[in-house]
């Protein structure tokens, strides 16, 4: 079966330079091995009028921090340029990017007109000499600048890698304050890379465990705003909420959309025992998916909505199973040295993600759906609570040292590129969601 390492192919002949007519076409495969990130170069973007000078840097930094963060690229810094960009239309002196070793040429241009951009840029494939692809442009407000460089970022990266890209997205995480013995917990957004961060709720009442509708348009998160744990749902644009999936009797929590975003399942905990629901937003209607004496919690949809991955200790200890979206009997993944919780199916729907404790160690990991091939990616005192971004290529986490606060770190899935993604404090829980609109 195959192995899910990385390989950075330049596809490079060393010759190149003296014969790039013949050079290969300009392409990141994934395969096993892994050489050397792709080295590229991003000259600041062209100023197409005085009012776009402002952007022109900004613009590149954001785009070349975006594909540097992957691991699979690595920038030439604009100090070793030969050659100057002045005009976006000008014509393009390959030798001299190929004298420092540069692979992909990214250029670009700005126009500014009242609060309106324009973005546009070309990818040049430097060994071959040629234009990869059309020239794309982007328009819209100045004050979504970042957007449009992310917009950027995920045509370039898609077109080497032949990959749908992730920087024009959005984590919902839990932002934390105030002293360890009396924290302080708010909903919170963010852009990818940590910037723009706004806060969603008041600190008033305790929050955990959000997660983003498909369409990236509102939240569920657990509340224990009337003391017990209870579900919300949230408009992200007007920070409208109500509370869901409410159960006699019962603390409702640890809620999860179906692919559609109609449905939601859940935990509901009463009279001793812990079982999976799932809600229809629309109706209201409700189903009970399990029965068990035992504990199921942490659901997650297949990407086709078919099928059901949670954590249960019905076999003595926490493990991972997988049932049918409408409940049934269930099936055990897990039979690996150690507990497994919180299991979320990769959007590509050939992974599930885990959160796995051994030997005193906490790990995230990934196995196929049938429990086949499992990987550990990292290993800390505390590692848990994975999350996917919308191309299945990377997932975010929660990393807290001993003694330390809880951070967002996020590593590719190849165990490789492990980073701390900035916030503005201490933070837990991500939740990514998809690519915006």
């Amino acid at each position: 079966m195959t192995r899910l390492f990385l390989l950075l192919s330049a596809l490079v002949a060393l010759l190149a330079p003296l014969a790039p007519a013949h050079a290969q076409p300009l392409r990141l495969q994934i395969t096993e091995g892994v050489i050397e990130p792709m080295p590229f170069a991003m000259p600041a973007f062209v100023p197409e009028n005085s009012a776009g000078a402002q952007y022109s840097d900004a613009l590149a930094r954001v785009v070349a921090a975006n594909l540097t963060n992957t691991g699979l690229f690595r920038e030439v810094p604009r100090d070793a340029h030969i050659a100057r960009v002045s005009s976006f239309d000008a014509s393009v002196s390959f030798s001299d990017w190929r004298a420092i070793n540069v692979q992909a040429l990214i250029t670009g241009a700005v126009e500014v007109s009242g609060n309106r951009m324009t973005v546009k840029f070309r990818l040049f494939d430097v060994l071959s000499g040629q234009q990869m692809g059309q020239g794309m442009q982007f328009a819209g407000s100045t004050d979504s600048w970042r957007r449009m460089a992310h917009k950027v970022s995920d045509a370039v990266y898609s077109r080497i890698t032949g990959e749908e890209g992730y920087f024009d997205s959005r984590v919902v995480f839990v932002s934390e304050s105030g002293p360890r013995g009396n924290r302080t917990k708010r909903l919170a957004i963010m852009d990818q890379d940590g910037e723009n961060v706004q806060m969603l709720t008041d600190g008033r009442a305790l929050v955990i465990a959000p997660r983003v509708a498909p369409g990236g348009e509102r939240a569920v998160y657990t509340t224990y705003e009337t003391g017990a744990p209870r579900i919300a749902l949230m408009n992200l644009a007007t920070g409208q909420r109500q509370l869901v999936g409410d159960i006699p009797g019962a603390m409702t929590f640890s809620p999860r959309f179906s692919p559609d975003g109609q449905s939601l399942v859940f935990s509901a905990a009463r009279g001793g025992n812990t079982d999976l629901f799932r809600l229809n937003l629309g109706s209201g209607q409700m189903q009970q998916l399990t029965s068990s004496s035992s504990i199921a919690t942490s659901p997650s949809f297949s990407p086709d909505g078919r099928n059901i991955t949670f954590e249960s200790d019905r076999s003595g200890t926490s493990q991972i199973y997988v049932m049918p979206a409408t409940g049934g009997e269930a099936r055990r993944i897990s039979f690996g040295q150690g507990r497994y919780g919180t299991p979320v199916w990769s959007p590509r729907g050939d992974l599930i993600a885990f959160t796995k404790s051994h030997a005193g160690r906490f790990h995230i990991g990934v196995m196929r759906t049938d429990g086949s091939e499992e990987r550990l990616l990292t290993a800390s005192f505390l590692d848990e609570g994975p999350t996917w971004a919308p191309n299945g290529r990377v997932i975010m986490f929660t990393r807290e040292a001993q003694g330390g606060d809880p951070a967002l770190y996020s590593v590719d899935i190849s165990g490789r590129n492990l980073r701390r993604v900035p916030t503005p404090g201490p933070a837990s829980d991500p939740a990514w969601g998809p690519l915006l609109p």
